[in-house]
């Protein structure tokens, strides 16, 4: 059997990916019943951040803490990566010494060297063209909340940025239809966009996008590294804000997510994260609880390989 890795949603098929879904959901019960649960004592992550992140940092190293492993943080200041190491060269010799590895970075052709010449699962924590755990975060909110995805209309609001990418390829495997809203010249690339014409639409006004919606979707303006076009930004996305007049074009019982940092006034009104459909706190939340149960399955299944 091959190592498995989990670089984008379409490394696993959807019955893999509804089986972490579940298991994130029975893994969260276990933690607020305060249950030990430590399957993976002795085993260690290694940590690869070129990008800072809150949740990504404190979601993978509280959740290996928990299954009774350790963590290691390294950022491009304290490895050679930074330094010029060939990702090749440096992903032979931290993965020879870890059980799985995650990394954050740039370029998401860094993640699959890396994965090519690694011998343990490499888990993609974002990249600027991927951002599949949290899509595995969020499809569990909505299964907590209103059961399965399948056939529902899910609203993205804003830039065609890496978590539109990734909602894409989520239309595909869940099976649920994306309208997706964007400023002209903020679109998703086409080759995102092309091959899942089946399930994912581009409509030219937020509210087009949220009418009828069961989940509507956004995230900030500029990215990290898009700093520099704050003010361009603002002016091309004014139309675009979720706010509540705009949740009352979609469905009574419409679910609000945003991966966080928000930014008040910006993507999102003031009173947005606290509004009746916002589920974002839980959201946040399932980072932890979703990636613990995509940890266990990929080094379970590396362990069925060897």
């Amino acid at each position: 059997m091959a190592l498995r890795h989990f670089l984008t949603l379409a490394d696993l098929n959807t019955d893999e990916l509804n089986q972490v879904i579940q298991r994130a959901l029975e893994l969260k019960k276990m933690q607020h019943q305060h249950q030990v649960y430590q399957p993976f004592v002795g085993k260690v992550m290694g940590m690869i951040f070129e990008k800072s992140s809150t949740r990504t940092r404190v979601s993978f190293e509280a959740g290996m803490t928990q299954f009774g492993g350790s963590a290691i943080f390294l950022s491009s200041r304290d490895t050679q990566l930074g330094r010029g190491e060939p990702i090749e060269d440096s992903a032979r010799v931290i993965s020879s010494m870890l059980d799985i590895v995650m990394i954050r970075t740039f370029g998401h052709e860094i993640v699959e060297r890396f994965a090519e010449n690694s011998s343990v699962p490499v888990i993609n924590a974002l990249t600027d063209d991927h951002h599949p755990c949290q899509l595995l975060a969020d499809i569990q909110t909505f299964v907590e909340h209103r059961g399965s995805i399948k056939g529902k209309t899910v609203a993205w609001i804003g830039d065609g940025n890496n978590m539109c990418n990734s909602y894409i390829e989520a239309a595909h495997m869940w099976g649920f239809k994306l309208k997706i809203a964007s400023p002209k010249g903020y679109e998703p690339k086409e080759k995102f966009l092309a091959p899942f014409s089946h399930c994912v639409e581009l409509v030219d006004s937020a509210e087009a996008a949220a009418t009828q919606a069961d989940l509507i979707v956004t995230d900030v303006w500029a990215s990290m590294g898009q700093e520099e076009e704050q003010k361009i930004r603002e002016k091309a996305f004014a139309d675009y804000q979720v706010n509540e007049k705009l949740v009352e074009f979609a469905n009574p019982d419409c679910l609000f997510m945003h991966c966080l940092p928000a930014h008040r006034g910006e993507e999102i009104s003031e009173n947005m994260l606290t509004h009746k459909s916002s589920v974002v706190w839980d959201e946040a939340e399932n980072r932890l609880h979703a990636q613990k149960a995509l940890v266990e399955f990929l080094i379970n299944e590396n362990l069925k390989a060897n």
